[in-house]
């Protein structure tokens, strides 16, 4: 990282890069699925998301993450009314936790001197009730959305460019954090400096820009920006 990395704007992705998704496979088992489904279900809900923004329609979160499950309860759970068990499972979005090297992480990023905003394809009023459950609602300047960036979901640049409009910072001045390699890609497109939170051993795609970063969580993030440049 370049010797200005001091002071960034980081714009944190939220789900699976903050929050621990798989509590909500406790949620898919009460209706009558497998937990090891939340994987599958997820990625056609980005995959789905993604594909409406290509096509040039709208894609609202809820609705996408709502279809697919219904999806998997035709398949699962033929002949039942599929909406109640909908409900209770996207009732526990707002709900997951963080993921455990997220607060300290954040809270270290902070006091370095960094401004700390999300953008996420969800929901920013489930952000905030995210983070407001883990205690770090006041660490983050604000909370975007796609809905205020026409509805383009990430990696659409108008998303990034949404965010960066909104802190009023140019593209070279923010770091995206995401778990997710075509977020990077993404916003590395856009014009953004990325680091990539590589949780699980998954390899990097060749396909995709690469990350200026690679930190294992939020933690050794702050650990990485806060070593003083080299040369």
């Amino acid at each position: 990282m370049s010797p200005d990395a001091r002071g960034l704007v980081l714009v944190f992705d939220v789900n699976e890069t903050l929050t621990d998704m798989s509590a909500l496979g406790t949620r898919l088992e009460d209706a009558g699925l497998s937990a090891d489904l939340l994987p599958q279900w997820f990625a056609g809900v980005l995959r789905d998301g993604i594909a409406l923004t290509l096509a040039g329609g709208p894609a609202p979160f809820a609705q996408v993450a709502a279809d697919g499950l219904r999806t998997l309860l035709a398949r699962g759970r033929p002949g039942r009314d599929p909406e109640p068990l909908v409900e209770h499972i996207l009732a526990g979005l707002p709900e997951l936790p963080v993921h455990p090297d997220v607060p300290g992480g954040v809270r270290a990023l902070l006091a370095a001197g960094h401004r700390l905003a999300t953008l996420t394809n969800g929901s920013a009023d489930t952000t905030r009730a995210v983070l407001s459950r883990a205690g770090l609602a006041d660490c983050f300047e604000t909370h975007l959305d796609v809905r205020d960036a026409a509805g383009h979901w990430k990696p659409a640049e108008a998303a990034y460019a949404h965010a960066l409009r909104t802190l009023g910072v140019p593209a070279a001045s923010a770091l995206l954090v995401a778990v997710h390699p075509w977020d990077i890609d993404g916003a590395t497109r856009a014009g953004l400096r990325t680091a990539w939170l590589h949780r699980t051993p998954t390899p990097y795609p060749s396909a995709f820009n690469p990350p200026d970063l690679k930190a294992s969580g939020v933690t050794d993030l702050a650990r990485h920006l806060s070593r003083p440049a080299a040369g």
